[in-house]
């Protein structure tokens, strides 16, 4: 089972990439958790770029290839003024622009609790795409005014227990086809 992670945030010691680090530290054998590395790299999305496949930046074109490539899609993404962070939004927009996403399993993982804008925003964004959301498994992490590293969480009876349930309904929702 391939999983890619998506992280809205490009702190560097942001909690919601960290929060995907443990998800993929904690992966049982036979699940590979990806976490997204090029969120910052892509162009900005302008339809006019989004022609045909053969002309598409080349960071595009591997997204929607990872994208096409996965059995889910985990988001971790922290909240700016009420809503999506802009750099999230633009990959999203690129991908709506495709049918690599329709369809496509989503579970969305809450860093800090009171960012429900976001969220809210978020599954919004998602369901215009045609996602999947497997939302018995969204979880909200304890991590709300602390800033926690992947092994942190990884130590952290709750998160772990919390990140399991992710585990188990990815692998329970892949294996049901």
């Amino acid at each position: 089972m391939r999983v890619l992670a998506i992280s809205g945030s490009l702190r560097k010691g942001s909690t919601n990439t960290a929060a995907l680090d443990a998800l993929a530290r904690l992966a049982p054998h036979g699940m590979r958790v990806l976490v997204y590395q090029d969120l910052a790299k892509l162009p900005p999305y302008n339809p006019d770029d989004d022609v045909d496949q053969g002309s598409l930046p080349q960071l595009v074109e591997a997204l929607r290839a990872m994208i096409g490539a996965c059995d889910a899609v985990v988001i971790a993404a922290p909240e700016y003024a009420h809503g999506v962070p802009g750099v999230l939004k633009n990959a999203l927009d690129w991908l709506v622009a495709s049918e690599v996403f329709a369809g496509k399993r989503v579970v969305l993982i809450n860093a800090a609790p009171r960012a429900y804008h976001a969220q809210a925003n978020l599954r919004e964004i998602l369901t215009t795409m045609s996602a999947r959301f497997l939302a018995d498994a969204f979880v909200n992490l304890p991590l709300l005014g602390r800033t926690m590293t992947a092994e942190e969480i990884v130590a952290d009876p709750t998160c772990v227990r919390r990140l399991g349930h992710v585990i188990d309904a990815l692998v329970e929702a892949v294996g049901d086809g």
